[in-house]
């Protein structure tokens, strides 16, 4: 019986000992699921709100550590990723060339030379996207230090690539901007040139222009006066003049102002980096007697010294946390030479990365479009599922993940996300490519949650309405709630901060008194504010407040892309803004706060401040100091960008076109110029091979020449009871209507 008793006990005890794990791993599993519904309820909040409610959106996020898909909404919908497109190009690169990979420039004499003279100095590209002036001059210094003295003449032989500069893409944008460069297998700072602007010394003076790094290559129209403190409206536009770029630059700068700096990309890349190093010898004592010419290298060609670029980890980085459209398109032709054979096209490099895609990643050919390399316009397509499975790759290659997830942005710290996620989880614990082109925002990457878990995740936001802020905030909300896992207050909290936007508006008097504390900072033109206003401007619930801190922003660092991205977001044409901005304004006697950093970044040729300019033209209607001011600005808009504006008033709602035409034909007016520039890039359009651009053109013309007309006629004297309005207003019998064909200059 005892011996019974002993057996019915240890089974019982055993039972006990073997179902307690169980329980306890009962508790884990249901904390783990209970986070996981939490995560999706307020993933699903975000996506439920306007703008994402209104846009196409993709969404996958999955954990690392055991493979469960925690959250997934359209994500095997092929969207227009923008740069996210740099996360393939970076990943096949890695694979292809390696983690050690360094480019190599040549540079090379005629086998008779003596070392101390030369006929000919060959420079040999292959392809280097990380040469700058600096290290240029450093690459002179060692040739010089070979003992070579004298060369006759110089030559550029960039034959590693082909003769296509860029890829498709590229051409569905007619721009000088720097993100716009070409590749070249002989390059020099990502083919792009620094245009620095300041004022003469006196009201009405020659302004003073600089090109950094000088050389022959660059030809200079300057057009550039200076004018009073708001004068600080100007265009700097770059062409390929033959061998040459022409650097155009028009407008006026304030008189005691500091220097301004534009960066513009150039059209020929070989020759700028031959002309440079030309320069850059001849400063450093070796006499270069004749000119720069492109051309091949003889086979028998003397080596004397070969420059490597920075290590490839360094170059990832450029392309992934600045988001360098030229480090891509450059890696995919490298690609392709390196492993398909020279010279490198694009085609060969996007075969390159097809076949990564297919052999390592196991996503199938045509199961994805992609045409570059940059994610630049409309041209690629993916899943965020594909994206996501390219993450997780990346991430389980031991070899290659260090220098792959080093690459990416750090949300709060450095790179495209140094100003976003500002006080949340995900602060230094995400790292992210982000992707932005006209309705495309998209963010994937990865993210070590508050708890531990790791994840990644892919997000796309495609034809969203309105204004790309919201959105943006709408995918920081996303991220966060992802980051929060497992954190004390969970994905809940976290969400509602960052998706909640503007939340109330503020009593007139205290608007008043913040909004003159910003614009003393912004008027201080200081970059070491930039961290304090990054902090005001992250947490102020006002948006009129908050459009004046994002001004201030922009003021103290105009060259700062995401100081500009800032300002564009926040500064709207509405009552709740610009409309209270004017009130806020007249009790400070100065001009609209945001107004004229607007019409700035308009006159530059940006096309978002174009189009919101504008909309506050529209917005000003009726209020006779304000209708003015933009009046002036239009003008100025008109002089340094017309082009331009005639694009954004193409674009324009119907009823915004009409009043903003009414004010430029009033600015020009103002302006008293017969040979502005505004009617001979009217005459242009008009002349366009775009059917609907010379349609519009036409129409526009003959709308801008009534209201001039209108503008220039004497005023009645007495009030009269019935005013036609501008569109009415008939050319008289007999009259010859002064058109961009009549006009004189135009």
């Amino acid at each position: 019986m005892q011996v019974h008793r002993a057996r019915i006990l240890l089974a019982v005890t055993v039972a006990i000992f073997v179902t307690l794990p169980r329980a306890g791993a009962a508790a884990p599993d249901d904390k783990k699921r209970a986070e996981r519904e939490a995560l999706k309820a307020s993933l699903m909040q975000v996506l439920q709100r306007e703008p994402l409610n209104a846009s196409r959106v993709a969404v996958h996020m999955m954990s690392l550590d055991d493979g469960s898909v925690v959250f997934s909404h359209n994500a095997d919908e092929l969207l227009n990723p923008a740069s996210n497109v740099k996360l393939v190009t970076s990943a096949a690169a890695l694979s292809t060339l390696g983690p050690e990979y360094r480019y190599e420039t040549e540079f090379l004499v005629e086998a008779e030379s003596d070392g101390i003279k030369a006929k000919t100095l060959y420079v040999r590209g292959k392809g280097d996207p990380s040469v700058t002036t600096e290290r240029l001059y450093g690459i002179v210094g060692e040739l010089f230090h070979t003992g070579l003295r004298e060369v006759q003449e110089v030559i550029v032989d960039d034959s590693w690539f082909d003769a296509e500069r860029t890829p498709p893409g590229f051409d569905q944008e007619d721009s000088d901007r720097a993100y716009m460069a070409p590749t070249g297998a002989l390059s020099l700072n990502w083919n792009a040139v620094g245009v620095y602007l300041r004022p003469g010394d006196a009201l009405g003076a020659k302004g003073v222009v600089e090109v950094e790094p000088q050389s022959d290559f660059f030809v200079v129209e300057n057009a550039l006066t200076t004018g009073n403190a708001r004068a600080r409206r100007f265009s700097v536009a770059s062409d390929a003049a033959g061998a040459q770029q022409k650097i155009v630059v028009r407008g006026q700068v304030p008189l005691g102002g500091s220097y301004m700096s534009v960066y513009k990309k150039i059209d020929n890349p070989p020759m700028y980096f031959g002309q440079t190093l030309k320069q850059m010898l001849n400063a450093r004592g070796v006499k270069v007697k004749g000119k720069v010419k492109p051309g091949l290298t003889p086979s028998k060609a003397k080596l004397v010294y070969v420059a490597q670029s920075e290590t490839f980890d360094l170059i990832l980085k450029r392309l992934n946390k600045l988001s360098s459209n030229f480090v891509a398109e450059t890696l995919l032709k490298t690609m392709g030479a390196e492993a398909r054979g020279a010279p490198g096209s694009f085609a060969k490099g996007i075969d390159v990365v097809e076949d990564f895609l297919a052999r390592e990643v196991g996503i199938p050919r045509g199961t994805y479009v992609m045409k570059n390399g940059s994610g630049l316009n409309d041209a690629n397509r993916f899943s965020a599922v594909q994206l996501d499975r390219i993450l997780r790759h990346m991430y389980e290659r031991f070899p290659l993940a260090p220098e792959y997830l080093s690459s990416l942005g750090i949300a709060g710290k450095d790179g495209t996300l140094r100003y976003r996620f500002d006080g949340t989880e995900a602060v230094g614990r995400l790292r992210a490519k982000t992707g932005t082109l006209e309705n495309v925002s998209a963010l994937s990457g990865y993210v070590q949650a508050a708890g531990g878990e790791k994840f990644i995740f892919s997000m796309m936001v495609n034809d969203y309405p309105g204004r790309s802020g919201p959105v943006v905030r709408g995918l920081d909300a996303l991220g966060a709630g992802l980051a929060s896992v497992g954190s004390t207050l969970g994905p809940g909290r976290a969400v509602a901060e960052l998706a909640g936007g503007e939340q109330s508006s503020s009593p007139q008097a205290e608007v008043v008194s913040r909004v003159k504390t910003y614009l003393a900072l912004g008027s201080q033109r200081d970059s070491r504010n930039i961290g304090f206003l990054r902090t005001a401007w992250r947490s102020e619930r006002d948006p009129a407040v908050r459009a004046v801190v994002a001004e201030s922003l922009y003021q103290s660092n105009p060259q700062d892309y995401l100081g500009v991205r800032t300002l564009l977001d926040s500064y709207s044409a509405g009552s709740d803004v610009y409309g209270r901005l004017r009130s806020v304004a007249r009790e400070l006697s100065v001009d609209v706060p945001g107004l004229g950093s607007m019409v700035e970044l308009a006159a530059n040729g940006n096309a978002e401040a174009l189009s919101r300019v504008i909309e506050l033209a529209s917005a000003a209607s009726g209020d006779t100091t304000s209708e003015t001011e933009m009046a002036e600005g239009l003008g100025a808009v008109a002089r340094t960008a017309p082009e331009e504006l005639v694009l954004a008033l193409k674009g324009a709602a119907v009823k915004d076109r009409e009043l903003a035409t009414t004010l430029l034909a009033r600015g020009l007016v103002l302006a008293g110029e017969a040979e502005h520039p505004f009617w001979k890039a009217l005459k242009k359009s008009l002349g366009s091979t775009d059917t609907k651009l010379a349609e519009f053109a036409r129409g526009l013309d003959g709308a801008l020449s009534r209201k001039v007309a209108e503008e220039k006629a004497p005023k009645p004297l007495v009030p009269t009871q019935v005013v036609a309005p501008a569109s009415a207003v008939q050319v008289g019998p007999g009259a010859v209507e002064r058109t961009a064909d009549t006009r004189p200059g135009g």
